[in-house]
């Protein structure tokens, strides 16, 4: 995406230039909300790990309060669901998550992950929810690492551009 966006404004610059305009080009207008919120998925057999990275006040009050978390312009939520099954069937695995977020500078920023758990019995969830904080528009790229009971250990990395409201 990064790739995609640095043509796009260098094209933009160049196009600009030869025009003789001095009007600077138009910023990237911020996804939709579907696009907003994709999650990142990694499958190893019959397991499921997803990802999402999404901007904390995009959040309603009730689902902030659920989670234990501010909402905010400059912060970003991170949620890594680790599943077992089909999706019908799904069942929670509890993993260690470590979670790291590098920004447009290079500046890295350690995730800390904690476990949120909703329901009960059967229907259990368990996730694993952080935050890191941000000054957008910025593009963050999140490194996953899963250990699993075991000691199966998966990785993911994806990401995420974040703009402002």
């Amino acid at each position: 995406m990064r790739h995609v966006l640095a043509l796009s404004l260098s094209a933009s610059l160049a196009l600009a230039a030869c025009g003789g305009s001095s009007a600077p080009p138009a910023p990237p207008s911020p996804p939709s909300g579907a696009s907003a919120t994709q999650e990142a998925v990694s499958r190893i057999g019959d397991v499921t790990i997803r990802a999402s990275a999404i901007p904390t006040s995009s959040l309603s009050e009730q689902v902030a309060r659920q989670y234990g978390i501010a909402r905010g312009d400059d912060t970003v939520m991170l949620l890594i669901g680790v599943r077992r099954g089909d999706s019908a069937q799904e069942t929670a695995l509890p993993a260690q998550i470590i979670a790291t977020a590098t920004d447009l500078r290079g500046r890295k920023h350690v995730i800390d992950m904690r476990e949120l758990r909703s329901g009960e019995g059967a229907a259990a969830l368990l996730d694993y929810v952080g935050t890191v904080d941000v000054s957008p528009p910025d593009t963050l790229r999140f490194d996953v690492q899963i250990v699993r009971e075991g000691g199966a250990t998966s990785q993911m990395q994806f990401s995420r551009d974040v703009y402002p409201r």
